[in-house]
């Protein structure tokens, strides 16, 4: 009997990845295994790799496509796209067999009868047999074809799906892998279009695609369907879901950031026109793609796939899968399913760092998306299409950096020539993003205009190192690449944390050796994600400044109203921090900003009085119970009780800061019970900065109403020496290691041990000065936190002085 050439998805698994391909695989594997946990998959069929096989031997293309390909130099990009050109061309005008056209139409017949249509819509995607490996993804390397519809439309979208196994990308890709062109097979996926075109669609992954942190899903989208996410043609939203809070009663989204959804592709008008774009309405851009519940129902799904994929492989599987929103039936679908390639073979022990010599003096050209955490440079070279490039003999050389307005997958020769790559469109999951991620190329996407600013031949640094925003600087400036293992570094047992200040690098420092974060400051994320003065994103209506108003109108468009913008923004700033350290303690300080720099936030002229010294003025507690600032600071209060009450984020501990009284700590105290901060009260926990002598000298009273003390030993040494740490004129006298503020840490280590509250250190000291982390060990301090870039150091320092301390130990007992 002859073997069949079409496999029902729902008959296909990972057994028969050579007949049906990964991508089909994976989504019958998953209509068999994960329909009862309520992923959903459309229906469909595979062509099998015989009816491909049968079609290059029988049609006698096989000879020609290797005679091609020997014709190739692949350090020739004009020879591969000649030849390329050639054996597409003669594989789409090869006549299909009739034996095979029956088969698939009948297949096709039958789904549409399953739909209750007479001709139902297809998505037409290869299948490679060599994709969604461990050690290459092969992702895009082949075409996918929307709405199709028809027995015709679907044997031409075939056999250019076929053709497609050999374009310029996937040649090159398979010889840099080193597969043999000749033992991949292609199948075909045929399955129910979604109608996302009247929804949305995009893709989601189940990590971080930046820094390969394992607890969260990151899922981006935009209206319409998704190869727009995927090719990058627009800024998509961005949400992101913490792992291990997905349980009842939580709602663990810690961002969400709106895209530039200015475009979307929906279905065509005609036969000839499968698909076409369209512009989308200005007030429909500032939607967002999905509801909080669509995000937690794909989240689970998420979850779901790559948990059964890891149990599997026995090993784990971080996966890439690919959504649609139907806008007909307000329902979600999983269209695709593979394994993420880069960081799941990526030892996370070894760690590279780049760091710029000096940026204070050079000019800044433009920002956008940092994909990776490497820095480079080179001349620009700006291609706007392959066509144009060969055509006006634009030769691009390796070390040029790469700036177009957006790729895709026929860009991949050229881009892994790059030094860096930037685009003036995309997100973090389009194809660029993607592709330079597996080559490990620096690029900066979602730029706007990079193509207008920058020139050819000018000479520019590529940034991604500084966090989530990459930035082109002018010239070719000096940086420098480190690498450690971190198992090399020695046991310590005084705990070690972190100072964190942007929430934008918080994944990346998760690798690093810590026992959480000991200063997470509000004020970053006031300053760059708020962007306004809290007063008068509240009162801005009763200050007849149309101008202010309006301003604040464009910042919190998209929100339910100003307290939303504000504790909405806080909150996922905090709650992505948080995330990124569970279960270990996060210690948030209350917002320090002084008089002079609220006076410098938008709006913040008609709320701050002018100090002749604001470091010593009105800061820290002292404006929280005021009835000045206290409507500002509950907008604070409620953001902390939605990361801890609705993310489930409870390793949030509050810290307040410039607390002059114990009499100021209980009015205090008392603001916070009133807008639901109680201490104790679902394991809310409450230190305070110990920063001014009077914390010190007081310690025990205020011990009675905190759960520890962090030094601040920056205003501490200003106080206890009574300097402006701001001023030039005394800055060699500034020094913490000054015997008096010695003194003053070291009462307040043994009072606090007496009272038996935890006590920590979150300033500058022990990230400058070694041997004040060794001070710090020998007084018994609980816990020491520092820069991440002092990490290291700060390591083989209290290491140091914890041998020394076990060393005089035992020198008594052995003589």
């Amino acid at each position: 009997m002859r073997e069949s050439i079409v496999l029902p998805l729902e008959a296909a698994g990972m057994k028969h990845i050579a007949l049906v391909g990964g991508k089909s695989a994976s989504l019958g594997e998953m209509i068999t295994n994960l329909s009862k946990a309520g992923v959903a998959v459309p229906s469909g069929f595979a062509i099998t790799t015989k009816a491909y096989y049968d079609f290059i031997k029988d049609s006698g293309l096989e000879q020609f496509i290797r005679e091609q390909i020997a014709t190739i130099d692949f350090n020739d990009l004009i020879t591969l796209r000649r030849a390329g050109q050639k054996i597409r061309q003669a594989v789409s005008s090869t006549r299909f067999p009739q034996n095979l056209s029956i088969e698939i139409i009948a297949a096709y017949n039958a789904l549409s009868l399953k739909y209750g249509q007479e001709q139902t819509d297809v998505a037409v995607r290869s299948s490679a047999t060599a994709e969604d490996l461990p050690d290459a993804s092969f992702a895009g390397q082949q075409e996918t074809f929307l709405n199709v519809r028809g027995p015709a439309a679907l044997i031409d979208a075939v056999r250019n799906c076929f053709a497609s196994l050999f374009t310029d990308r996937a040649i090159s890709y398979r010889e840099n892998f080193g597969f043999d062109h000749f033992s991949i097979g292609l199948s075909v996926c045929v399955q129910k279009m979604v109608r996302s075109d009247l929804g949305s669609a995009g893709v989601a992954f189940s990590l971080d695609t930046e820094s390969g942190f394992k607890d969260v899903v990151v899922i981006n989208g935009s209206f319409g369907l998704g190869e727009m996410v995927v090719q990058g043609a627009v800024s998509p939203d961005e949400f992101i879901v913490f792992k291990p809070c997905m349980q009842p009663g939580y709602t663990p989204i810690i961002e969400k950031k709106p895209g530039i959804k200015d475009k979307m592709m929906v279905y065509g008008e005609s036969s000839d026109e499968r698909t076409r774009i369209i512009p989308v309405e200005k007030i429909h851009q500032q939607q967002f793609c999905l509801s909080d519940t669509q995000i937690m129902q794909l989240t689970k799904w998420v979850i779901c796939i790559e948990e059964y994929y890891t149990a599997q492989k026995s090993r784990w599987c971080p996966m890439d899968v690919e959504w649609a929103l139907d806008g007909l039936t307000n329902e979600l679908f999983i269209v695709q399913a593979r394994p993420e390639t880069i960081h799941s073979r990526k030892n996370h022990t070894l760690i590279t760092t780049h760091t710029m010599s000096t940026t204070t003096a050079t000019k800044q050209l433009l920002k956008g998306i940092a994909v990776g955490d490497k820095i480079a440079a080179g001349k620009v070279n700006i291609l706007f299409s392959l066509d144009n490039r060969l055509t006006e003999g634009n030769e691009f050389k390796p070390g040029d950096v790469l700036v177009t307005d957006m790729t895709d997958p026929d860009w991949e020769p050229i881009m892994k020539m790059a030094a860096a790559i930037v685009t003036n469109k995309g997100g973090r999951t389009c194809h660029a993003a993607i592709v330079a991620r597996e080559m490990g190329i620096p690029a900066i996407v979602g730029c706007g205009d990079a193509t207008e600013k920058l020139n050819v031949g000018q000479e520019i640094t590529v940034n991604c190192a500084e966090g989530s925003e990459g930035i082109i600087y002018e010239g070719i400036l000096p940086f420098q690449e480190e690498q450690l293992d971190l198992t090399t570094l020695p046991d310590i047992n005084t705990p070690l944390m972190l100072n964190v200040g942007s929430p934008s690098m918080a994944f990346q420092f998760t690798h690093l050796p810590n026992k959480g974060v000991g200063l997470a400051r509000e004020e970053f994320i006031i300053n760059n994600y708020i962007k306004v003065h809290p007063l008068a994103l509240l009162k801005h209506r009763e200050l007849n400044d149309p101008a202010l108003s309006a301003k604040i109108a464009v910042l919190i468009h998209g929100h339910a109203n100003e307290e939303d913008y504000f504790v909405s923004k806080l909150a996922y700033g905090i709650g992505k921090i948080a995330a990124s350290f569970y279960p270990e303690k996060v210690i948030v300080r209350f917002s320090d900003f002084k008089s002079n720099e609220y006076f410098n936030l938008l709006g913040g002229k008609y709320f701050e009085p002018s100090e002749e010294n604001p470091m010593l003025g009105w800061r820290g507690a002292s404006r929280y119970y005021s009835e000045q600032y206290k409507p500002a600071f509950a907008l604070e209060c409620k953001a902390i009780k939605k990361v801890r009450q609705e993310m489930g984020l409870k390793n949030v501990v509050v810290m307040i800061p410039f607390c002059r009284t114990v009499e100021e700590l209980q009015l205090v105290l008392a603001v916070m019970n009133e807008y639901g901060l109680k201490r104790g009260e679902e394991g809310l926990e409450v230190y305070l900065m110990a920063e001014l002598p009077s914390n010190i000298m007081m310690a025990e009273e205020f011990s009675a109403f905190i759960d520890g003390f962090s030094i601040g030993s920056n205003d501490l040494t200003q106080l206890t020496l009574g300097l402006d740490r701001d001023s030039a004129l005394v800055a060699n006298i500034y020094d913490e290691r000054n015997p008096a503020v010695l003194r003053m840490i070291a009462h307040l280590i043994k009072v606090a041990k007496q009272q038996k509250v935890k006590v920590g250190i979150c300033g500058q000291g022990p990230s400058d000065f070694p041997e004040f982390t060794r001070f710090l060990v020998e007084q018994g301090i609980d816990s020491i936190s520092v820069t991440p870039d002092a990490v290291i150091k700060t390591v083989k320092a209290i290491h140091e002085a914890e041998q020394k301390i076990l060393t005089s130990r035992l020198l008594p007992a052995e003589a």
